[in-house]
Parts: C-alpha cells; structure tokens; sequence
C-alpha cells in the first residue's frame, strides 16, 4: 500500500536503464561460392586480436547506460544533450519502440509519441486512415476519434492530402500529421523528439503553443529539443544526457545553464591574424570574454550579462574614441546586433 501511495504521482519510473548496439554486425548476404569464401576469410582475419570469447569490446557502444529518474503525472521533462548522447534511444525505450539491454521503465498512462518522421505511421495507408490506426493503437474509440478529426487535419494543415497514401507527403506534411495525431488524440504521456527540427516558422510556433495547451491540461511531456529557447519556456525540469548517462536533473534553467557552459569554446581571442582596415594608429592587442563576476565565459544564458575586456595600444593621441561591437551568428551569416559606445552616452 505504501509503495502505491508513492508511485500514485509517479507518470514514469526508470530504474538502472542501459541499452547496448553492437557496431557492424550486420550479415550481408552471399550469392556466390566467391562471395562465401571471400566473407570467411575475413572473418579468420577479424577473428585475430580479439578477446578469447570472440568478443571485441570495441564491437558495442552502451548508448544509455545505468540511467534512473521519475517523472510525475504533468510534469514537463526538457531532455537536453549532444547529438550521440542518448536521448532518442532513451525516447524509443520509453515507447517500446527498442528493448532495453538491462535495468526497467515503468510508465503509468497511456502514451503517444512523435519520435522520426514517419514513425508508427504506415506509408501505404492514407493520411485519414493513419488516423484513425494511431488512434486505435491508443485505445481510443471511432466516435472519439471522429470528434478529434477536424482538429487534427486543421493543425496539419493538409487538408487537401489527407486522402493521399503518406509515401507521397514531403517530410514536412508527415510530421505536420504525426504531430497533430501525438498532440490531439489525448494521451496521459506525450513523448516529442526534435520535432522543431522539420518544418517552417508557422509550424514550429503552431507547435510550441499547442505543446503548451498538452501542459496546462495537466498532461505529462517529455520534450527532446535543441532549441534551448523552447526548452526554457515550455518546460518546467530539466534532464541533461551526456554519453548515455545523467549528467544532471533539475529545475530546467540550472540545468539549461550547466550545459551551455560545458560547451567548448575559447575565451582568450588571438588577435595576430585579424585583417586590420584603417591608419594603424591605434590597434586592439588583446581580448577576453568573461561574466559579470569576472570569470572566463564562452556561453551565455538569454539575459546574463556578456562581458567583453580588450586592452588598445594607441600611438598618437586622440580627443575622442569611438568603439563599435557586432555580433553576429557565423554559422547562419546572420548580422543580430551592434553596438556603439555612444549609443549608452559615454
């Protein structure tokens, strides 16, 4: 009885969970007698160097090892981490999509999930009828079904193909339907991975809204996302997955904080091959970032202060010096701000 009361608030209960691949071993098929005898001598070669059982550990990577955490009942779960950490196979575990390798996942209400374009979706079926099985496959009734059915192909925004075999939507139509399938047809669990990735502005802000309305109904999300502004404002913890393994588990702005600061990044700036334009008669030597507190920072939180320390070796004097900053987002080409010492009066 006691362990009921406990578990009563407890939506998913993961307990000592690993899941292990094996790397390469895949069995290609052999048609001829050349192509057996060719695969098994490479197969004797192989066999040199490994351990005495015929196992190489480099063969397997643990791609969640010894993970635990719970999650209550409407409790939204940001799960952050790098691309290979583990959070999709930990996703795919949650939705018996995979087998764990060892350890146990409790999960306690009915579960829908959105985890790759096109999964749990039968490509020869069409839109409707995808439907209608996804809403079978959750237990869910015709009549219910039918209530949700206008929703859905609103928010899909596909009306016109909702009668076409899904093997002819593009990417973005599949995940416009799987979406509003995960999102419209009630279940207790919803589960979401990256599905911000696929899709245009409209979308991804259709998206953020209506996983916030799954919120406030008191539902339980767990949201993989590398959009940390979504992850902030969706969520309420935080889970940051770091080579299969819980690196940290909080409120979501701790967590979202240690993160972005794990990441690499240089703080001392080399100036020696900077292109210099103008006179020369006065240069930047030296440039250092840091936070307010004064410490070396290469990664900020949405409103921490950026402080950006250079040291400027004048050779004539001046009556007045102007200093401009631009920032910009290189791996996008985007110009996102400038700033100029006037501009704050001094």
């Amino acid at each position: 009885a006691k362990r009921h009361l406990i578990m009563s608030n407890i939506a998913i209960a993961v307990t000592d969970l690993s899941k292990k691949y094996k790397i390469g071993v895949l069995k290609q098929r052999h048609n001829t007698l050349r192509d057996e005898l060719v695969y098994g001598v490479k197969s004797l070669f192989n066999k040199n160097g490994r351990s005495p059982n015929g196992s190489d550990p480099s063969d397997t990577i643990w791609a969640v090892k010894d993970v635990s955490f719970d999650v209550k009942h409407g409790e939204i779960l940001g799960i952050i981490g790098r691309n290979g950490a583990g959070k999709s196979t930990l996703l795919k575990i949650l939705s018996r999509i995979t087998a764990p390798t060892s350890g146990r996942a409790e999960i306690y209400g009915r579960v829908g999930s959105l985890l790759e374009v096109g999964t749990g979706f039968h490509s020869e079926l069409t839109g409707r009828e995808n439907v209608y099985l996804n809403g079978a496959i959750l237990g869910m009734g015709k009549a219910e079904i039918d209530r949700k059915f206008v929703e859905i192909v609103a928010v899909s925004e596909v009306d016109k193909f909702i009668d076409t075999p899904v093997k002819r939507y593009s990417s973005g139509m599949h995940v416009r339907v799987a979406f509003a399938v995960a999102a419209h047809l009630e279940p207790e669990i919803l589960i979401i991975d990256e599905v911000l990735a696929v899709g245009d502005l409209s979308f991804q802000s259709k998206c953020i809204g209506k996983m916030g309305d799954v919120a406030r109904q008191g539902r339980t999300v767990l949201f993989v996302s590398h959009n940390m502004g979504a992850i902030s404002n969706l969520c309420t913890t935080g889970m940051w997955i770091d080579q299969g393994k819980v690196a940290m588990r909080g409120d979501v702005k701790s967590v979202l904080g240690a993160y972005i600061k794990s990441q690499p990044g240089g703080t001392q700036v080399d100036t020696k091959n900077w292109k210099r334009i103008g006179t020369g008669d006065a240069r930047i030597v030296k440039a250092r970032l840091s936070d307010s507190k004064g410490d070396d920072c290469a990664a900020f939180m949405m409103g921490e202060t950026i402080v950006l320390e250079f040291d400027v070796e004048f050779y004539r004097s001046f009556p007045s010096v102007n200093f401009t900053v631009e920032v910009n987002r290189k791996e996008m080409g985007m110009h996102v701000l400038q700033l100029q010492n006037d501009d704050c009066g001094f």
